[in-house]
């Protein structure tokens, strides 16, 4: 596995586990400032995902 295919794998999961962190939140009552924390942390992510694969296509072969 190269280090950019592990990087974006890297990406996914976190991006699921906020999200899911986030549902989980909300469901239960436990915090709406986790909640939407993050909800915005995964949406970050997804940019970030997003920049990081227009960046390496350039740079990585």
């Amino acid at each position: 596995m190269s280090l950019k295919a592990f990087h974006l794998f890297f990406i996914l999961v976190s991006i699921l586990f906020s999200a899911g962190m986030g549902i989980w939140a909300f469901k239960t009552g436990a915090s709406d400032g986790l909640g939407w924390g993050c909800c915005v942390a995964a949406l970050l992510m997804v940019g970030y995902g997003v920049s990081f694969v227009n960046k390496s296509k350039s740079i990585i072969t």
